[in-house]
């Protein structure tokens, strides 16, 4: 099975159909995130069997010109603060300068889920798709995960993805939970919790290519 078979068949069931009701209602209405289009990119850029790493946010960014389908990942040139500080950890975890351009496609080409709790946001208001019914479905693609077999790391940032680790039950994955990297919470546990040397101390453990966090910077020409 794949994420489209996945989605087929969750596309079947009451609560999907309430939830797309509500969903078309909310972006005829008003301008919401990531673009229709993108509401599934995380799960089109990370096929289900190549999964490596889930990181578990809580949804998207809410201005305009950010979130792309992507948890914590933008396409626009001012990073919003949560990234920087993902950012920072990164630089100080893995002794390595980071100069990133916020665009996180990278790793989800490499097996890094980037998911959020709630996969859409109505603009300037954080939480506003809150119990439509995404909740639900990333419960599902959460228990589903749990059921592979490859080896999984699971990061969970924040209360609202640690509310999913009640579904992670199985021995061949590792959890790894933290603060949020929001400016409320990363001094809370974030900055120092390690999770990219973690992660990849984890995949080589058993067998697998690290990530490759850090993307490679384009030559000066």
């Amino acid at each position: 099975m794949g994420w489209k078979e996945f989605l087929d068949e969750e596309k079947k069931q009451e609560y999907y159909k309430k939830l797309k009701e509500a969903i078309d209602k909310e972006y005829a209405t008003y301008r919401c995130f990531p673009e229709y289009s993108k509401i599934f990119h995380a799960l089109s850029k990370t096929k289900m069997e190549n999964v490596k790493v889930v990181i578990l946010g809580q949804d998207p960014y809410h201005e305009y010109g950010q979130a792309h389908g992507l948890a914590f990942s933008v396409l626009c040139p001012v990073l919003p603060p949560s990234l920087q500080n993902i950012y920072r950890e990164m630089a100080d975890d893995l002794q390595m300068p980071v100069q990133q351009d916020g665009n996180l496609d990278y790793l989800a080409e490499q097996g890094v889920l980037l998911l959020n709790t709630l996969l859409s946001v109505r603009e300037g208001q954080a939480f506003s798709h809150r119990n439509l019914g995404w909740e639900i479905l990333t419960d599902h693609i959460i228990q589903k995960l749990n059921e592979l077999p490859q080896p999984i790391v699971f990061i969970l940032w924040g209360s609202a993805a640690q509310s999913k680790k009640v579904f992670l039950n199985n021995s061949n994955h590792y959890i790894i939970q933290s603060a949020h990297p929001s400016p409320l919470s990363a001094y809370r546990g974030f900055f120092g919790s390690k999770p990219f040397s973690r992660t990849n101390a984890f995949l080589q453990s058993k067998g697998i290519p690290p990530i490759r966090w850090i993307k490679a910077q384009k030559p000066d020409i």
